[in-house]
């Protein structure tokens, strides 16, 4: 029974034990409790965690070229593979003006700028930000993708994902992307930005497997402001084959409400299970590459069954791997009437981060230990 989710895939070369991966998320956790996280879940049985938002840059938090970050990252990695567990770097540069977020400082202080209030501050200032910055800067950002990749492989990563929304995103959306040189106006230069980071990868690491975050942008109705329109794929997916990408993570794009890419069961359009797949749709007619689905998956018959139709090659989790680190055990051994199921609350995992409580679920301190 659910032989597809159990058999293994290649993804660039790397062969996964099945098909089952957790999504790149946000934690807001201090690291010891994100490591027990993680290893909670590569104990579980996933194929592969996807570590979210690793930063390119040589300094800040958590930064991979630091003494800290890289102790930290080489933790993490260890600690996956200890569970025969694969692990992939997120690799992303922020396309926040934190220069012009210091005047809300006063009003993050006295909290008279909550969480989401500070997301649409900042998510307004990304169009003059990225209009504006000199072309010799994104050229030192796109290639310090490929010594960030050098540095991940040496750490213990087996991965990459180029994170298609943050700057990516910015970059590639006509609504933020408003510059008049090479890396604006049609969608070939749009994606100049994205196309110059996973080809910096490449050259670093010319054997290595690069997965893209691809954030595809919802209109009729409007969802998402960074990425890219489902009628721009055709243009885009191509280039970053070509670049180097071994394959794809489709999903909606960001930088609108995070009740959008993280909808709860009473979302009013993305209130069913694979509610993003459509987008997986539209790029099987475009790419050979394999695809790995995201969307509220949490029923094992519901995902062996698009996994079967070649819907998807891989599906990625974060709340309901949050929910029950051994999702992919119980499958495995014929217990889905054991899981824990997610339903898709928004409580303690998205409303635990912006509360700055960190991920967490209603379920925490239920479930027993899976050996």
């Amino acid at each position: 029974m659910y032989e597809t989710i159990n058999s293994p895939v290649t993804l660039g070369g790397l062969t996964l034990k099945n098909r089952i991966i957790f999504a790149p998320t946000s934690m807001g956790l201090k690291e010891d409790e994100l490591l027990a996280k993680m290893e909670a879940i590569a104990a579980g049985g996933c194929a592969m965690i996807i570590i979210g938002d690793v930063p390119v840059g040589k300094r800040g938090f958590h930064s991979l070229f630091t003494r800290k970050g890289a102790a930290y990252y080489r933790r993490l990695t260890a600690a996956a593979h200890e569970h025969g567990c694969l692990i992939c770097a997120q690799l992303h540069q922020s396309d926040s003006d934190w220069k012009g977020m210091l005047r809300f400082l006063p009003g993050i202080l006295t909290k008279r700028i909550s969480h989401e209030g500070l997301r649409r501050l900042l998510n307004d200032q990304i169009s003059p930000y990225i209009t504006a910055l000199p072309p010799e800067k994104i050229r030192r950002i796109t290639s310090s993708f490929g010594s960030a990749a050098l540095e991940a492989k040496k750490l213990g990563f087996d991965m990459v994902q180029v994170h298609g929304d943050r700057m990516c995103g910015s970059f590639s959306s006509s609504l933020y992307n408003k510059r008049q040189d090479s890396y604006g106006g049609s969608p070939e230069n749009r994606a100049r930005f994205a196309v110059e980071c996973v080809s910096a990868i490449r050259s670093a690491l010319p054997q290595f497997p690069i997965d893209f975050k691809l954030a595809v942008r919802r209109e009729n109705p409007h969802y998402g402001n960074a990425g890219i329109l489902q009628e721009e794929l055709p243009i885009f997916v191509p280039l970053l084959e070509q670049a180097g990408v071994t394959s794809f993570h489709v999903t909606l794009a960001n930088h609108g409400a995070l009740t959008d890419t993280i909808p709860p069961a009473s979302h009013p359009f993305f209130s069913q299970e694979g509610c993003f797949l459509d987008f997986c749709d539209a790029l099987r007619g475009l790419t050979a590459l394999p695809l790995c689905g995201v969307g509220g998956l949490v029923h094992p018959s519901f995902i062996e069954e698009q996994l079967q139709k070649h819907r998807i090659d891989c599906a990625a989790m974060s709340r309901q791997l949050i929910a029950d680190p051994d999702w992919v055990k119980k499958v495995r051994e014929g217990r889905e009437d054991a899981i824990h199921y997610c339903i898709r609350c928004n409580q303690e995992c998205l409303g635990g981060m912006q509360q700055h409580r960190g991920v967490h679920c209603i379920y925490d301190g239920q479930i027993p230990c899976c050996k």
